[in-house]
């Protein structure tokens, strides 16, 4: 079956500035995918999780390739939830294009293009999903991939600890970001600068820019 028959629900293709991960900052082109297997509480794209559009391949090509960058982040919603995501990785690729993926940790890497910048959360038990993650997920990762915990809280954050304590083998850059509304920024702050946690501090640039 040729790449142009194939097809994914898309909830919305956009260009804006990345407001996460070490590419924060950096102009990208991002393809949101329509669906999700979890319900965090604190879901800021619910809207992704209901049907989407339709798109094929090709249509998906001509969308993404009117836009000036090369930079491109699959999001969702979850990518992985749907199997042909895989597919259009490759394509995307052969094309020239950086690409970025976020997910939500809870199913497999393994078919993940090795070239693509896999930015995985592991979530917190105040997302209500606190035992979602993968394990084995770990062993797929790449040195250039990225984790990141979402805080609302306390609880949280010791969870989050505790996790990269019994975990102290991971070389990929961590994120600690809050829930906007739960957590201030400042205290999280605060907290890293008291236990010297080797992890980056990091706010969602494009709430900030206040752009989509």
């Amino acid at each position: 079956m040729g790449a142009a028959l194939k097809t994914l629900e898309v909830c919305e293709i956009f260009y804006s500035i990345q407001g996460e991960s070490s590419f924060s900052g950096m102009p990208c082109i991002f393809i949101r995918l329509a669906g999700c297997n979890l319900d965090c509480s604190y879901c800021d794209t619910r809207y992704s999780h209901a049907k989407g559009r339709l798109m094929s391949f090709e249509s998906i090509l001509v969308e993404v390739e009117q836009y000036p960058v090369k930079l491109l982040e699959i999001t969702g919603g979850e990518p992985l939830c749907q199997a042909e995501t895989i597919p259009l990785m490759h394509a995307l690729i052969t094309r020239g294009y950086k690409l970025l993926m976020e997910t939500n940790g809870s199913l497999s890497l393994q078919d993940v293009p090795s070239e693509v910048v896999k930015i995985m959360d592991i979530k917190c038990p105040d997302s209500g999903e606190g035992e979602s993650f993968l394990p084995e997920n770990l062993s797929f990762l790449q040195p250039h991939d990225e984790l990141k915990f979402v805080l609302s809280g306390r609880d949280d954050y010791l969870f989050a600890k505790d996790f990269l304590q019994n975990h102290p083998n991971l070389t990929q850059l961590i994120h600690f970001s809050v829930v906007w509304d739960r957590l201030k920024p400042e205290l999280l702050a605060s907290w890293l600068l008291e236990d010297g946690l080797n992890v980056k501090l990091s706010l969602q640039l494009h709430k900030i820019l206040d752009v989509k």
